[in-house]
């Protein structure tokens, strides 16, 4: 596949280097022909990635043996039905001059762009909105600039009133300065959160109102940005697995199983059967476990307490049992590279079948409901829409897109851990609004519960760690009993699993959607660069398209059902 997609891009843009890595086809261009190149991957039937994944730079300042410009800039983009994934890749001689922009293809890349501008400081000619976006406006440098001084404190206190912000998606609304002036328009500016419940988190939601209706909207972010790409870099491999955790800490299991991954699959270690299986119990467990907290949310801002108590009271049960399956209840890093941390007890398997068919009678009651309740369905139904193509352009993956019609699931487009073997179905909404994200999520519950049964069936006896000295710490026994085990034992733990050189992109199907990782190696035992690629970041990206037209109780219910994760937004 990946030779034949290879051979298709060379021959279509004969003066770019491609190559390559992993999944994806890399073309790397000059800067003059970048923008071409995206419009004719955008454009082009033969090629048709209309979902831009992912936008981030690279600062190559300290990378060994580096020729060439300090600075690149690096476009991830699918061709969903194809299957295909490509990278474009392009020098930066200058960051203040940069490179042009691809806002005009691809919504995405409105924020994409931001974050690379704001962690690099690479300018993008033609952005219509280029601004900080996870650090404080007032915030000077470019804390991912190999260069910046990470001991300095900043105190950043003021408020950005995004006036000029708000007053430029007023104008594409048609609602000019004058009119503003009037009277009689009536148009009043109302601040959702940062501090506020109906947000589920730190999250600054700005809107222009008509009465009760949004006439636009401008959303800030960056309230829980602790630096988790910046700390990478001075950890090993192994250390950051508690870091993931903090990402979507409602199904934080998924985030340890889809970073190690992209380790193993840079390294070419393919784990063993057993640790295949198990990690896919855990993934749609923890997938089941994040729509619950979802649906609930959404069942409270909704007005429903009853759906809640339904709901939560079985995620809260199925936290015990987690605890001890994996030793921890939120935040368990329960992975390593090469395997996991330790076998299930025994007997888990009849705790594990007893949780589910509690969430099982939850998820029906809950149905029970809401079927016919006429009051949800005009709450929900036609409120809040967005187009499968709209979604795609913004980059919107998961539940929202799938609820808009669009069948993308990298558990069958792109499969790993035997996902091909698994009987399931992919639940795909029709029109895209609150109504189809809400049920979206009941339906995947109950599709992730068959897929638990399956592999509970089929899980093999066995090791669940590959016997590979350089990547998986050895047994106790050696470490007490031989020097060889104790050196192992010793460099793996101070110096880490030592990685390839190079640069590679892994995705996994987390509870929002596509999770990626973006890594830069220098072949020692601690990631040179990681970009985490957060499904969270490019649905918000999206939620002014899905709000605007709609009214403030919309807003709300809207956001509780895009189901936004501030840790894993933010980073």
């Amino acid at each position: 596949m990946n030779t034949t997609a290879l051979e298709k891009i060379q021959a279509a843009f004969p003066d770019a280097i491609c190559k390559v890595a992993l999944d994806s086809v890399v073309i790397n261009v000059q800067p003059e022909n970048l923008e071409p190149t995206l419009s004719r991957l955008k454009n082009d039937p033969d090629f048709n990635c209309t979902l831009l994944a992912d936008v981030t730079a690279i600062d190559y300042l300290e990378y060994p043996k580096h020729q060439g410009p300090r600075f690149s800039v690096v476009y991830t983009m699918r061709n969903w039905e194809d299957n295909l994934l490509l990278q474009v890749k392009t020098p930066v001689a200058d960051p203040e001059v940069g490179v042009s922009s691809a806002a005009h293809l691809w919504g995405a890349a409105l924020w994409g762009e931001r974050e690379a501008y704001d962690q690099y400081g690479i300018n993008f000619q033609g952005h219509p909105d280029l601004r900080r976006i996870l650090n404080h406006w007032q915030f000077k440098g470019h804390p991912l600039r190999k260069d910046y001084p990470i001991e300095k404190r900043q105190i950043c206190y003021e408020t950005d009133s995004l006036e000029p912000e708000i007053r430029a998606r007023l104008a594409k609304k048609g609602v000019d300065d004058q009119t503003l002036k009037d009277i009689n328009t009536e148009v009043m500016f109302l601040n959702l959160g940062p501090s506020h419940p109906a947000t589920h988190g730190a999250i600054r939601i700005l809107t222009a109102l008509d009465g009760e209706t949004i006439l636009a909207n401008v959303n800030e972010i960056g309230y829980l940005h602790r630096g988790f790409e910046k700390n990478s870099e001075k950890m090993t491999y192994n250390q950051i697995i508690p870091m993931t955790d903090r990402l979507n800490y409602c199904s934080s299991m998924i985030n340890n199983i889809a970073y190690v991954k992209a380790i193993e699959s840079w390294l070419g270690v393919t784990i063993t059967e057993r640790a295949q299986f198990m990690r896919v119990v855990l993934t749609e467990f923890y997938r089941v476990l994040d729509h619950l907290v979802c649906i609930s949310a959404a069942f409270v801002d909704i007005g429903g307490l009853t759906g809640y108590w339904y709901l939560y009271n079985e995620k809260e049960a199925a936290y015990d049992f987690i605890s001890r399956l994996t030793g921890a209840r939120l935040t368990s890093s329960f992975t390593r590279v090469g395997g996991m941390y330790r076998d299930f007890y025994d007997g888990w398997k009849e705790d594990m079948e007893h949780h589910i068919k509690t969430i099982e009678q939850g998820i029906d009651d809950a149905l029970t409901l809401i079927a016919a309740n006429r009051i949800l369905h005009d709450r929900t139904q036609g409120v809040c829409v967005i187009s499968g193509e709209t979604a795609l352009s913004y980059g919107v993956t998961g539940p929202v897109l799938r609820a808009s019609g669009v069948p993308y699931d990298l558990r069958k487009d792109a499969p790993y851990y035997n996902y091909e073997s698994f009987d399931f179905e992919i639940p795909v909404g029709s029109t895209g609004d609150i109504y189809d994200r809400f049920m979206i999520r009941f339906f995947e519950m109950k599709e992730s519960i068959s897929i638990i049964r399956q592999a509970m069936k089929s899980i093999p006896e066995g090791p669940i760690n590959v016997t590979d000295s350089q990547v998986v710490l050895p047994k106790k026994e050696d470490v007490y009993s031989n020097i060889e085990g104790l050196a192992n034992h010793f460099k793996l733990i101070f110096e880490g699993v030592k990685t390839p050189p190079g640069e590679w992109y892994d995705a996994f199907e987390a509870a929002n959607g596509e999770l990626g990782f973006h890594f830069v190696s220098d072949g020692s035992g601690k990631p040179y660069k990681l970009k985490v690629r957060p499904p969270c970041f490019y649905t918000m990206g999206a939620f002014h398209k899905m709000v605007e037209g709609n009214m403030i109780a919309d807003a709300v219910i809207n956001l509780s059902c895009i189901n936004i994760i501030g840790g894993e937004l933010d980073r």
